[in-house]
């Protein structure tokens, strides 16, 4: 039997009603999914935060400058899955995000860049899990910038020493590199230099049997970059997903720690202590995972904007052959002041016997060059997380785990600041210009504020030992496919994150 009831018009209200506003909350749910929202002191990107996020980890540029495009205000606000991001723009944005105690470098990459690759994340405990970057630049200190005697230490030199024991070892590096490219052909910059940057680096990081094991560099430069890629789009908004990326972060880890501990046991084995980065921190009594930590961050700290400013300093002089024809003049006038040009040495040689002193404050044509490298390339975003207090920049409230974006390009490419941005002009930074002083913080290549770069010592250091082999030793200029010159001078990939490489083109060169 079929029973039908009637609904009173009381139920029938009820009814309605409840449909109603449940139809009104589900439209609701979606406007505030796919609006912007003015609600609050920050304008709130609308959409969904998975979609939104997917833009700012792939795109990051073009992310952040299209909706900065969509309003005049200095921030604008999104979400990324459960974390709230704020973008800032403007020099008070400037100023308050370099120079806050509450806003936090180490938290602000770990969740939205990857960060430095972690022991932690393979079980082995370090300081470093505690201590994080002020763990890390006190090692940095102690070994390339602090100039007083290692008291403490078993191994009894000053940092100057090391540098004058370092520069030989580093010009054999180089120009081993360089006899494998032969006397003259084709060269990819950001595959060749590259190699040679990490070589580098990893020789001011660990130690002489490592830097000469070409097999083991080779390796290890292999797990370096499946590391660094492992931090997709996809790894770090769904950490919990067993995707590949996690999986290739795991084993790559696993394995880095494996290769380099073996060295770090071989040196702790060795009768006598050597001038080696490894044996500095072994005298300083840190442990074993604690020294392969600070190796890797070291070389993930280096290795990527060594090798950009290299590349794109070499890029930059053979479009503007001005420049390339000063540098020249430079090194050339540098070799035949403080070597014996009667000597039969190789160029390398002769090279590393020139004064650390005069490689770091008599060569002002490269730090022009190097600086307005670092101006044209750096436009990318550099991140921190609200960690103690409500923070207000420009009339907006960032609150306690808000995280922060400021892109570099607000000050780098901002033509109230620099005279025609786009163009490379070293010329720019020159006594009579100076345009980086027209505004606070507005070069900002080497850090600024709180978190200036421990290492830029001896990043500058690799960089001009590259651009004066290769000055000196070689004519170069760039060809694209074809072996011809481009058309168009090469431009920054400015959403490539991890190399910024440009459109396809090569370097042509003779020895």
């Amino acid at each position: 039997m079929l029973l039908i009831e009637t609904l009173s018009p009381d139920k029938l209200g009820i009814l309605a009603y409840t449909s109603s506003a449940l139809l009104a909350f589900g439209a609701y749910l979606v406007y505030a999914a796919f609006s912007p929202s003015t609600k609050g002191s920050i304008r709130k990107l609308g959409g969904f935060p998975v979609l939104t996020a997917w833009s700012f980890f792939t795109k990051r540029y073009d992310f952040l400058w299209s909706n900065f495009a969509k309003s005049a205000d200095p921030h604008f606000r999104f979400q990324v899955l459960q974390h709230q991001v704020v973008a800032l723009r403007g020099e008070e944005a400037r100023q308050v995000f370099f120079d806050t105690k509450s806003l936090d470098f180490t938290e602000g990459y770990k969740i939205l860049m990857g960060a430095s690759p972690s022991l932690d994340d393979i079980d082995v405990k370090t300081k470093f899990a505690n201590e994080g970057v002020s763990f890390f630049n006190k090692q940095l200190a102690i070994l390339f910038t602090n100039k007083r005697r290692l008291s403490d230490s078993k191994v009894g030199y000053s940092i100057h020493d090391w540098f004058l024991i370092s520069l030989p070892l580093l010009f054999d590096d180089v120009n081993r590199r360089m006899v494998m490219w032969g006397k003259e052909g084709r060269m990819d910059p950001f595959k060749d230099i590259y190699d040679l940057v990490f070589q580098m680096t990893t020789r001011m990081a660990s130690c002489d049997e490592l830097s000469k094991d070409l097999d083991a560099i080779s390796e290890i430069q292999k797990l370096y970059w499946m590391l660094e890629k492992s931090a997709t789009p996809t790894a770090l908004l769904l950490p919990w997903f067993p995707s590949r990326a996690k999986k290739n972060k795991e084993i790559a880890t696993k394995e880095l720690f494996m290769k380099l501990k073996g060295f770090v046991d071989m040196r702790r084995e060795a009768k006598v202590p050597s001038s080696d980065a490894i044996d500095i921190l072994i005298g300083q009594g840190q442990s074993t995972p604690e020294i392969v930590q600070f190796i890797l961050s070291v070389v993930f700290a280096g290795v990527i904007n060594t090798g950009i400013n290299s590349c794109w300093a070499l890029v930059f002089m053979s479009s503007h052959p001005e420049w390339k024809v000063k540098a020249k003049a430079e090194v050339d006038a540098m070799i035949e002041k403080h070597t014996n040009t009667t000597s039969g040495d190789p160029l390398h040689k002769r090279l590393s016997a020139v004064p650390v002193s005069v490689w770091e404050e008599e060569m002002p044509v490269m730090e022009l060059i190097i600086r307005e490298t670092l101006r044209l390339v750096m436009s990318t975003a550099a991140l921190r997380r609200n960690i103690l207090e409500d923070l207000t920049v420009s009339k907006g409230v960032i609150k306690p785990g808000d995280f922060v974006a400021y892109s570099v390009a607000d000050a780098h490419r901002n033509p109230n600041i620099y005279r025609q941005p786009d163009e490379f002009d070293p010329d720019r930074f020159s006594p009579g210009r100076e345009e980086d002083k027209k505004a606070t913080f507005a070069f900002l290549g080497w850090g600024a504020g709180r978190h200036p770069c421990t290492g830029m010592k001896v990043a500058k250091l690799e960089i001009k030992l590259i651009l004066a082999m290769m000055l000196a030793g070689y004519d170069f200029d760039i060809v694209d496919k074809a072996g011809k010159a481009p058309k168009e001078i090469p431009q920054p990939d400015r959403n490539d994150i991890h190399q910024v490489r440009p459109i396809f083109f090569l370097f042509r060169f003779s020895f």
